[in-house]
């Protein structure tokens, strides 16, 4: 026992250098954040949610993917020059994906109508039929071809649209400008000067041009106010002593309405009928009566 040592001491063991004194256990492996997701020490979240979408398990998955990718690309090819032959063309289009191709001839093209379409718009299959054509050389794939297609319809629908609506504004246009002159629409003195007007289109032979431009409708409605008083005058003036040819009754009265005794003149309301139809429904209309019944089962 040394003689500086203490009673009843006894000196500790000296410990090897650099041995800590209670060494750390090390981890069960593959229990580290790290092993369990390798990828979580990726900074950016979109990354890390994109990574996690595809269902990458470790970072070989990633390298295969990739190199699955380029693969996949190379096989493809880059686009031949604008100018290359058709040769050239045609075989980096066989690469592409069937939906990706361009129709070969316009009868691969089968278009469907869109939805949404008025009722009573004229869909032109002659039309759409071309277009194939014009498509096909335009080397358009299907998908491609079906959007122009349905892009153009939409169009003219609302061509078609604005029309009507304009039409429909000029009608109410001239109905509230001519009953400033000629008083109320039921009144008999409104009634009497659009007879005449009809009346002058006919013997003038303009009801068909008045069609095709728009002034006078099917039904038989002026759509222009200047022309309606014009064509009023002209029959004032013109035609108001004729009558209905055989009928026995003048250009400005209407068959259909009774006299005093309350009979019609059946005989100019049949021959009405049977030269102009239009005309005899709409004078029917105007004396209050339903030109259905009249016109297409008209007896007489």
């Amino acid at each position: 026992m040394s003689d500086s040592a203490d009673a009843g001491s006894v000196t500790a063991p000296e410990q090897s250098a650099g041995t800590p004194a209670q060494p750390t256990a090390p981890e069960a492996n593959g229990s580290t954040s790290e092993a369990t997701n390798p990828f979580s020490g990726l900074q950016d979240e979109g990354t890390r949610k994109w990574v996690e979408t595809k269902g990458y398990k470790s970072w070989e998955d990633v390298a295969k993917s990739a190199m699955h990718q380029e693969s996949k690309l190379g096989s493809m090819g880059s686009p031949p020059a604008a100018d290359a032959p058709a040769e050239e063309w045609d075989k980096f289009y066989s690469r592409l994906p069937e939906p990706m191709r361009p129709v070969t001839s316009p009868d691969k093209l089968e278009f469907k109508r869109p939805e949404g379409l008025p009722e009573d718009f004229a869909y032109s299959d002659d039309l759409a039929n071309a277009s194939k054509s014009w498509m096909s050389e335009a080397k358009l794939n299907p998908g491609q071809a079906q959007a122009m297609h349905d892009k153009f319809v939409g169009f003219m629908a609302d061509q078609v649209k604005a029309q009507q609506a304009a039409i429909a504004e000029s009608v109410e246009t001239t109905h509230d400008d001519l009953v400033k002159d000629w008083g109320p629409k039921d009144s008999e003195g409104f009634k009497e000067k659009i007879s005449l007007a009809d009346r002058a289109a006919q013997k003038l032979g303009l009801v068909d041009a008045f069609k095709a431009k728009g002034i006078l409708l099917p039904d038989g409605t002026l759509t222009d106010p200047q022309i309606a008083r014009a064509m009023a005058a002209v029959s004032e003036a013109m035609f108001r002593e004729d009558t209905i040819d055989g009928g026995g009754v003048r250009g400005g009265e209407n068959p259909f309405k009774r006299d005093a005794a309350g009979n019609r003149n059946m005989t100019a309301i049949s021959h009405l009928v049977k030269t102009d139809p239009e005309r005899a429904k709409r004078m029917a209309r105007e004396a209050g009566e339903n030109p259905d019944v009249w016109v297409p089962s008209n007896p007489f």
